[in-house]
C-alpha cells in the first residue's frame, strides 16, 4: 500500500539505482570505495538522475567510477533490497556490459579508490566488505544466463533520456 497525504513530498520512495556486471574473461569490474568510513566493494554503479534514461544512467556512472566506457548488452535483473548502510530500499536495475575503451587520467567519483578486475572467487572472499548482497546476486544471475533483451525497458524520456 502506497502511503500518500496532501503533499507529493510525502509519497514514500525508494532509491532507483544501476549497477554494471561488465565481465572480461573470468574477471569483473569492481569498485574500491570509502563509505561511511570503511572500505567497501561494488560494482560500478549510482543512482539515476532526474531526466535520464536508465541506460544512460549505467554507462554513465560506470565511466564516471571507473574510467572504463562500456556497452550495455543486456538486463540482467532487477533486485530490491532495504539498505543496512541508510535504512532506504533501494530497487536496482542491473545491466551486463562489455568493456569498450578505458582512460586511466579520468578521476574517478568521490569515495571511490580505485577500480579492480576480480574473480567471482575472489569477490565472494570479500563477503562483509561487499556493499550489498546484490553484488554477488548480479554476478551469479550473470553466470546462470539470466540476460533480457534491452527492449524489454520502455524509454519514454525526451532525448532518448540523455541530458
Amino acid at each position: 500500500m502506497t502511503k500518500t497525504s496532501d503533499s507529493d513530498n510525502d509519497i514514500w520512495r525508494p532509491h532507483v539505482t544501476v549497477a554494471c556486471v561488465v565481465a572480461d574473461g573470468d574477471r569483473y569490474l569492481m569498485v574500491e570505495e570509502e563509505v561511511s568510513g570503511r572500505l567497501a566493494y561494488n560494482q560500478p554503479a549510482g543512482h539515476l538522475d532526474d531526466f535520464e534514461s536508465l541506460e544512460h544512467a549505467a554507462v554513465r556512472e560506470t565511466r564516471e567510477e571507473t574510467g572504463w566506457t562500456v556497452a550495455l548488452t543486456h538486463l540482467v535483473g532487477v533486485h530490491q533490497w532495504r539498505s543496512s548502510e541508510h535504512g532506504d530500499v533501494v530497487v536496482r536495475f542491473t545491466f551486463a556490459a562489455s568493456p569498450v575503451s578505458h582512460d586511466p587520467s579520468q578521476p574517478l567519483d568521490s569515495g571511490v579508490l580505485r577500480a579492480l578486475w576480480l574473480t567471482r572467487r575472489e569477490i565472494a572472499d570479500l563477503d562483509g566488505r561487499l556493499r550489498s548482497p546484490m553484488v554477488l546476486m548480479s554476478i551469479d544471475d550473470w553466470l546462470a544466463g539470466q540476460r533480457l533483451p534491452l527492449s524489454v525497458l520502455g524509454n519514454l524520456m525526451p532525448d532518448g533520456g540523455v541530458p
